[in-house]
This record gives C-alpha cells, structure tokens and sequence, in this order.
C-alpha cells in the first residue's frame, strides 16, 4: 500500500481496499455488459434500447472511477485489468449468442440485481470495518443500480393488464436468462 495520513488502520485499509476490488470487478463486468448490449441489440425496440443500454453504461462508469479512486485514496492499487476483473467477479458468464432486446434486458436486470445485493452487503462489511466513507459509497451506488434495474424491469411491462397473464412478473422473477415471449401469450 501507498502510505497515507487517512487515519484508518493499515490492516483495516487494506481489508477495505479488497472490498472496494471485488466491488469493483462486478461494476467494470456489468459495465461491459451494458456496453455489449448497446453495441449488438436487435429489434423492435433497437432504439430505445440502445439507449438504455448506453445510459446505463455511462452511470456505471461514473461509480467505477468512484470506486477506483476511494481505493486510490486509501492508498490501494485499483485492480481495474481485465485479468483481474475475470478472477474477482461474482457474475455468472453471459452469452453472446442472442441479441434480442428482451434477452439483454433479462440478462442484464439479473446481473444489476446481483450487483445490487452485493452493493448492500459491502455497506454492512465497511460499516463493520468502521469505515462510513466507503460505506456511504457503496449506499449510494447500491440506490443508484436499484434505479437503474427499475429503469430496465419498465420494458417489461407489457399491456397485460386486461388479461392478468402476469408475464412482467414471470420475467422480473425468473434468475435464468431462458427466452420468454415478447408479447403477450393471451
């Protein structure tokens, strides 16, 4: 570690400073997911999307550099390569076969929502580290992706309201990123 005045113990530093990489490891793989969206979506729904997809990317992107940087203060070594990415994050690996809209939407609401739980579980374990900082930090990237997931699971809804075929909530439920039908079954 680089040497600093901050007055958080060195030992505990350096236990938050894997936290912060392991958390950062699951934002830069979601990030390049959104973007692997962006870049390849397909279909009706192509422009809306694209640009959903790239929001989202630039929201992320704002968080990793907050992330990578509170490491940096903390006198860490922000483990930003795609080497060290691929060995600490928590997502399962995503195809690259599909790119419909639907398809990036269920793959990539899942991978925020397991980024979100493991956002919320690092603010517990900064908080038992006594560091309020990195545990503010991850409180506001946690409500941060809670929104952007809603922002997603919203082109779930479908005008299913007549039928009561409960297809958005079969999708927002579903933890597989098995293909559901793009409209309505009724």
């Amino acid at each position: 570690m680089h040497a600093t005045k901050i007055d958080i113990p060195a030992e505990t530093r350096e236990q938050v400073i894997c936290l912060l990489n392991e958390r950062l490891a699951d934002l830069i793989d979601l990030h390049r997911r959104a973007k692997q969206a962006h870049w390849n979506v397909r279909g009706s729904n192509f422009l809306s999307l694209h640009k959903r997809f790239d929001d989202l990317a630039a929201v992320l992107d704002e968080h990793i550099d907050a992330v990578a940087e509170r490491i940096a203060a903390l006198g860490g070594i922000a483990e930003g390569t795609l080497s060290a990415v691929t060995k600490r994050t928590t997502l399962a690996a995503c195809s690259l076969e599909s790119v419909s809209g639907h398809d990036y939407l269920q793959a990539l609401s899942t991978s925020l929502a397991t980024v979100g739980r493991s956002m919320r579980s690092a603010v517990d374990r900064a908080d038992n580290l006594a560091d309020a900082n990195t545990a503010d930090l991850f409180t506001g990237v946690s409500s941060d992706l809670d929104k952007q997931l809603w922002l997603l699971e919203a082109h779930f809804e479908s005008d299913c309201s007549s039928c009561g075929c409960n297809r958005r909530q079969a999708i927002i439920q579903s933890n597989t990123n098995e293909a559901l039908p793009d409209v309505c079954p009724n």
